[in-house]
């Protein structure tokens, strides 16, 4: 198999950038990350690289869209992945750019040629002109299965319309759109009316968000924001910036992030706030990001590589004021920036995601001073990770008082995060 490295179709064709796009949906399809598969196109020039991910994110966003214009137009499904995966990038841009589909075509067809010896080149040419012509048709059919329909797994539609009521085709709908791009002004540096100011005479229109954020009319890359680099502003979701604003640990705080990587709540908090701060991760390459954002941002905090609940392999036996517990969780608050997610979650994942939040609560909690204050977060939407997580703690622990709780929803202004603020008696 011809791989994206050595292909001959031009660099700035639409045939070369959905040709790396299938190379990186078959990867996701196998299993992993999106942002692990991206990595396939880190050699490719930034035009290519930004017109494949331009497609990849599209057809993992429309969850089950182009699988169910497959079942209708072949037989049975393609055993070569790429060549599936390059007819449902095919689909999605003459979904989107019905306007250039003689081009998608041909430049498809061109892609097939790069697989698997060009064998499918008929096969993906006859799909996609049968596709133009039963267009309509099968634009209407979607509307007749739930999962093409929504985008969403069938069991992710059913636990939403469990837990939200007439409210879950609004956080299906947020889920599914593109998400803004939103930044935390560095209180150490500047307020956010100054930056605000100097995003202005940049050019860059944006406008207030929350306690600290500013959500930019438009995206850009993060070098044509104004002192980036410099550590003046990070790019973070308005939900995400709850978390230190929330903790809130007082100035001189000793303070465990146990979940930390890449670091951007750890920064927001000693944005805020100068505090003895120790930021663990089990990741080491994720928890290198730790360091790398607080090198940016000119702070400072001990890190380590440690899983959180083997405490006696990091704990030095000193006492917290205050504990960030960002879990690992389903994520399924945040699939419109990931929406990987969708295709790699499973229902049977969100028992084991109980399993170990519990698990971290439990060997966090006795860390705690009495009075002292833990944060419980995931950046998930179901329940069962939230709020019934937090009801069967405070029955394991009676010294624990839930003083605050926020379930945030996929909006506009930030993604679907939860948390619950708990204090340890005296």
């Amino acid at each position: 198999m011809r791989g994206p490295s050595n292909s001959t179709l031009a660099a700035d064709s639409l045939g070369r950038s959905l040709l790396l796009a299938a190379h990186v949906l078959a990867k996701v399809q196998a299993g992993k990350s999106l942002s692990e598969a991206l990595l396939l196109l880190s050699g490719e020039p930034p035009a290519a690289r930004a017109a494949a991910q331009d497609v990849a994110y599209g057809v993992l966003r429309r969850y089950g869209v182009g699988e169910f214009i497959l079942g209708r137009l072949m037989s049975k499904p393609l055993t070569h992945p790429e060549t599936q995966a390059l007819l449902l990038g095919a689909l999605y841009r003459l979904e989107t750019r019905p306007d250039s589909s003689p081009m998608v075509v041909d430049q498809a067809v061109a892609a097939a040629g790069e697989l698997a010896g060009g064998v499918f080149k008929g096969l993906v040419n006859g799909v996609l002109r049968n596709y133009l012509r039963q267009r309509d048709a099968l634009t209407a059919a979607l509307a007749t299965d739930d999962v093409a329909h929504y985008q969403y797994p069938r069991w992710w539609l059913a636990r939403l319309r469990r837990a939200y009521g007439e409210r879950w085709p609004d956080i299906v709908a947020a889920g599914n759109s593109a998400p803004p791009m939103t930044l935390r002004v560095n209180a150490r540096r500047a307020t956010r009316d100054d930056y605000l100011a100097r995003l202005k005479t940049a050019g860059l229109g944006a406008a207030p968000v929350g306690l600290d954020g500013l959500i930019l009319e438009h995206p850009v890359a993060v070098g044509a924001l104004p002192g980036f680099f410099a550590g003046d502003v990070s790019v973070q979701d308005g939900g995400a910036q709850r978390a230190a604003q929330l903790l809130a640990p007082a100035s001189g705080s000793r303070v465990l992030d146990a979940c930390a990587a890449p670091g951007g709540k750890t920064a927001h908090l000693l944005e805020a706030a100068d505090l003895d701060l120790l930021a663990l991760d089990i990741d080491a390459g994720r928890t290198r990001r730790i360091d790398e954002n607080l090198q940016r941002l000119g702070l400072s905090a001990t890190v380590k590589v440690a899983d959180c609940v083997e405490v006696e392999r990091w704990w030095d036996g000193r006492p917290f004021d205050a504990i960030l517990a960002d879990v690992p969780c389903s994520a399924s608050g945040v699939v419109r920036r990931h929406p990987d997610i969708k295709h790699l979650r499973r229902e049977s994942d969100i028992r084991n995601f109980v399993h170990t939040q519990a698990a971290i609560l439990d060997a966090l909690w006795p860390l705690l001073k009495p009075g002292g204050k833990l944060l419980y977060a995931t950046c998930s939407v179901f329940p069962e990770e939230n709020s019934a997580q937090i009801d069967a703690f405070l029955v394991r622990q009676t010294g624990a008082e839930r003083v605050l709780e926020e379930q945030l929803v996929p909006q506009q202004e930030n993604d679907g995060f939860y948390y619950a603020l708990l204090r340890k008696a005296l």
